[in-house]
């Protein structure tokens, strides 16, 4: 169980996969007056369009966390090169294991074991490996997976599905991409819900459950 003295951690791959994987959650988190900490190794520079600053992605993440209710304190943001990660998976485990030794969580959040992304399959792995005595849960990020286990669920209020929907309005330099889209996105949360007795929830994957 979650309570509010837990100390959360997101891994995130690239600035905008919090959000989507579970931007509702970290508002209930954060509503509820846990500390939350989120993590991005890419800005993904290399894929912002060229109208955009490269930096975008940056600025754009510590507004979308605000407005889940993490502080700029509590992100960080790395700066590898966007599907490069797995030429550099033992520097990402070494940060991932300082961070560890600094923020202590009780409870990480990390991309899909069978998400497909080179990236993603990194953070995953490596998190996994640095924190594989404490419960690990692992999210949905739908265009990525070839299968996902919704074995846990998270129950989100309006509010809260409304905060993750204007979290990742935040991201101006993504807004054309197909999966940008609030319907889409609402669907999803629908979905999960119907599928455990509520009207949204976010699902996750039990990678390790700690008792």
């Amino acid at each position: 169980m979650i309570s509010k003295k837990s100390r959360i951690l997101i891994l995130a791959p690239h600035t905008d996969d919090a959000e989507f994987g579970c931007g509702g959650s970290i508002a209930k988190f954060a509503k509820n007056g846990n500390e939350i900490f989120s993590i991005a190794f890419s800005a993904a520079e290399d894929s912002v369009p060229a109208e955009f600053d490269r930096d975008i992605n940056r600025k754009n993440m510590y507004e979308a966390m605000d407005i889940l209710g993490v502080p700029k304190k509590n992100v960080e943001i790395l700066a590898y090169k966007v599907r490069e990660f797995p030429e550099y998976r033992q520097k990402i485990l070494d940060d991932i294991i300082g961070f560890s030794k600094i923020i202590k969580p009780d409870i990480v959040f990390l991309p899909s074991k069978n998400d497909t992304h080179q990236d993603h399959q990194v953070i995953c792995n490596e998190g996994f490996r640095a924190f594989k005595k404490i419960t690990i849960l692992g999210y949905e990020i739908p265009w990525n997976n070839l299968s996902f286990t919704t074995n846990s669920f998270i129950m989100l209020n309006e509010n809260e599905v409304n905060l993750k929907i204007e979290s990742l309005k935040k991201y101006i330099a993504q807004l054309s991409r197909n999966y940008v889209n609030e319907e889409f996105i609402k669907s999803i949360m629908r979905t999960r819900g119907g599928q455990m007795g509520a009207r949204y929830a976010e699902a996750f994957e039990v990678v390790r459950w700690i008792i």
